[in-house]
């Protein structure tokens, strides 16, 4: 799936929200805690990792594409 970037950058956590990967933060936090979030192919682990434009995310099988 594609997200289109409103601004410099979004936090992890919030995208996996908005795109509900997660259904609530704190299930994101628990994801992302665990090491189930690749970040451009490596595990991330910081739940307010910036994310930027180009940049992909991986959980549970599900790709994000951030575009503009």
């Amino acid at each position: 799936m594609e997200f289109k970037l409103k601004g410099e950058y979004i936090e992890l956590i919030k995208l996996l929200k908005i795109c509900e990967v997660a259904q609530t933060g704190g299930h994101g936090k628990i994801l992302i805690t665990e090491g189930e979030v690749l970040l451009n192919g490596e595990v991330e682990t910081r739940k307010r990792k910036k994310v930027y434009l180009g940049d992909v995310v991986e959980v549970e099988g599900i790709e994000i594409v951030v575009v503009e």
